[in-house]
């Protein structure tokens, strides 16, 4: 056995000089034995006996070692028994070809030059080799290469495999059939030979179109399969080539919404979705009542209907004096205490040293129908999986977080909004808050609001937070230290509701000021206060807020509001409370537009990110809002409500007001409603004789 595998040696390896192979038995160029002449041999050695060792050296120097050394002065120089074969070169690296190979017929060197040079030739750089690398050519496949077989499908599949693969076949005939014949009748036009699909283009427009029917229609799957192979056999080459001209059109015009949009996931959504609501800016406010989220049972989830009483705070700063200052940190859950007007010693804010942690939320993989395995959570930041590492982003302090009304209300207390007859009646506000981490929490540090419908800025101002600041939360408040210190105080210069021309309904036309960086010039105001009377300038207790998870910016405020349109409670999540939507994913879900998108990897590691801006989470917002109009105002006219002058009518015979129906109640039943608790305005039927007899009614408010 031994003897045949040496005689592997001597044949040629088919893969050549490319083989990556570390102990492959064919013959190489880098271990092929050169022709030796008869005298560089020792006496009594053959070249070819086997095994063979290497000869041990004396230590006094030899004839032949005298002569090396003369003729080649290099102190690295081999000795002259090193006749075995090098090694092979490091995998993934090409083997340099032997001089000997070239030249079969050269004059022999002598025996002590030759495995000098030798050696040097095939003993590879450590520092070249790592430059040249074996060029392997890299077939660039935008999709998988597929066979005509129906995809897998997630859940049950709408028809046997049988039935599936056979449709399938009869569809990719008929589109082959259509490409073959827009191919013949194209001729030399070159822009319809565009067209043409290649073998595979066309296998892979058949599977799609087969997975398209069987997900979107699996009830009706086998008709609808039929209807469209049916379709594509009657269609002539002309309607095929119209066909595939709209669907070129239709992705250009993709790629034309990217472009525009200036970020890669625009292009995945596509086009953004245009909102038609069919009333007019006025008639979209008026709409609104229909629309209003009641927070009075959802004081367990954050929302705070009304202000703390005095019995609240006072035990809550009770437990703050006994807590010490310790806290538990947002984002690691370590245990860490906290001075507020730093420590006296070192000048310390917070104890624990540096927090490690992942900023990102931790997501399940994507459910692979055909594996069992259970698939592990990976965080969202860095793709490592859960409990893999303690973080991938460190800050110097940890953060922490109040929930607690009453104790919010130990620093500032929270105040009910304030009657202002200046406001006007037929105005909504969208409005959201960026807040940083400081020695009191999360504070406020950032307050947008703009006019709803139009968007049109209302209020931009940074706020000057009470406590210490740990860490402004730049990657998600968007406001980083050059901002606060670059803002310049507030100057109430234009006033906050710009003039609005009935004619052309334009806006102020003067920009906000820019920064050298391009980022805007920001207005400050020294405390909450501050910025919760500017808010109340714009608002009264009827006018509608709008926003996204408008607990968390109300109670940063400090402010109870009863006219309250939430997002978070107009799109439920399917578990309810506390799971909800975020902004960014509704957005993307039902207008098919991309918010809260930052730079590539390469621009965010220079320092490049933007964070959150909350203009554009407000104006969001508001766009959420415009689009359940949209559909609350289709939905009400299918029941048969109507608009007249402005108003809302509802139907004669459908009694039935904002989604609710009406109740024809008597007073024992009002007056059990009464006694059973029951909260918020109610309505009544109440009928009464005119002088004709007749009965007349009439909705009442009990």
């Amino acid at each position: 056995m031994d003897t045949v595998l040496q005689n592997l040696g001597s044949i040629p390896c088919p893969h050549g000089d490319r083989c990556t192979e570390s102990n492959c038995l064919f013959q190489h160029s880098w271990n092929k034995k050169p022709a030796v002449p008869a005298s560089a041999k020792h006496d009594g050695l053959n070249e070819d006996d086997n095994p063979r060792k290497r000869r041990k050296l004396s230590s006094e120097p030899t004839q032949s070692t005298v002569s090396t050394t003369a003729e080649s002065p290099k102190p690295n120089s081999e000795p002259v028994t090193a006749k075995k074969p090098v090694s092979p070169p490091p995998l993934g690296r090409r083997p340099t070809v032997l001089s000997v190979q070239s030249a079969p017929s050269a004059a022999p060197a002598t025996p002590a030059s030759k495995p000098a040079a030798t050696s040097s030739q095939t003993i590879p750089n450590p520092e070249k080799s790592s430059e040249k690398k074996v060029p392997i050519r890299r077939v660039q496949v935008s999709r998988k290469v597929e066979t005509l077989n129906p995809r897998m499908l997630k859940g049950v599949a709408p028809a046997t495999f049988e039935f599936r693969f056979k449709a399938l076949t009869m569809l990719h005939e008929q589109l082959a059939r259509l490409n073959k014949e827009m191919e013949k009748a194209a001729g030399k036009d070159e822009e319809s030979k565009k067209l043409v699909l290649t073998p595979q283009e066309l296998i892979w427009l058949s599977l799609d179109v087969e997975e398209k029917i069987a997900m979107d229609k699996p009830a009706i799957y086998n008709n609808v399969i039929k209807n469209r192979i049916m379709g594509y056999k009657k269609m002539t080459p002309k309607q095929w080539k119209e066909e595939r001209l709209a669907k070129i059109k239709e992705e250009e015009q993709r790629k034309a919404a990217a472009t525009q949009a200036g970020s890669k996931k625009q292009a995945l959504l596509g086009p953004p979705k245009v909102i038609k609501t069919g009333l007019t800016p006025q008639e979209e406010i008026a709409f609104l009542p229909h629309l209003l989220t009641s927070i009075t049972e959802l004081a367990q989830h954050g929302y705070v209907p009304k202000p703390p009483s005095e019995e609240e705070v006072k035990k809550a700063r009770e437990g703050i004096e006994a807590a010490m200052g310790w806290e538990v940190c947002d984002r690691c859950t370590k245990r860490f205490q906290v001075f507020p007007g730093r420590r006296e010693e070192d000048g310390a804010l917070t104890t624990g040293g540096p927090c490690t942690y992942h900023w990102g939320r931790l997501l399940y993989p994507e459910r692979n129908p055909t594996s069992t395995a259970e698939q592990e959570r990976t965080y969202k930041c860095c793709k490592q999986l859960a409990g893999d590492s303690t973080g991938c982003t460190s800050c110097s302090n940890h953060v922490f977080t109040i929930k607690s009304p009453a104790r919010l209300a130990t620093i500032v207390p929270f105040m009910e909004t304030p009657e202002n007859p200046s406001v006007p009646k037929d105005r909504a506000v969208c409005f959201d808050c960026e807040m940083c981490y400081t020695v009191n929490g999360l504070e406020l540090v950032r307050l947008t609001a703009v006019n709803w419908p139009d968007g049109k800025e209302l209020l931009d101002i940074l706020v000057r937070p009470m406590g210490e600041i740990l860490d402004l939360n730049s990657r998600f408040s968007g406001v980083w230290p050059e901002d606060l210190i670059n803002a310049e105080p507030w100057k109430p210069v234009a006033p906050l509701d710009p003039a609005v021309d009935p004619v052309t309904d334009k806006g102020p036309t003067t920009k906000p000021p820019q920064s050298n960086q391009g980022r805007k010039k920001m207005q400050r105001v020294d405390s909450l206060s501050v910025a919760r009377d500017l808010l109340f300038s714009l608002i009264s207790p009827t006018t509608p807020l709008i926003g996204h998870g408008l607990e968390n910016d109300l109670n940063a405020m400090r402010i109870c509001h009863p006219t309250l349109i939430d997002t978070v409670l107009l799109f439920p999540h399917k578990k309810l409370l506390p799971y909800r939507y975020g902004l960014k994913v509704l957005m993307e879900w039902k207008l098919n537009k991309a918010i809260q998108v930052e730079p590539d990897a390469d621009a965010a590691a220079d320092g490049k990110l933007l964070g959150h801006d909350s203009a554009e989470d407000a104006r969001a917002a508001g766009e959420l809002v415009r689009y359940k109009v949209q559909e609350k105002w289709a939905e009400m006219k299918r029941k048969g409500w109507t608009l007249k002058k402005g108003v809302f009518v509802p139907p004669k015979d459908k009694k039935e007001i904002g989604g609710e129906k009406w109740k024809k109640l008597t007073v024992e039943g009002i007056e059990g409603s009464a006694a059973a608790g029951s909260t918020g305005a109610m309505l009544a039927e109440v009928r009464r004789k005119t002088r004709d007899g007749t009965e007349d009614g009439e909705v009442v408010e009990v």
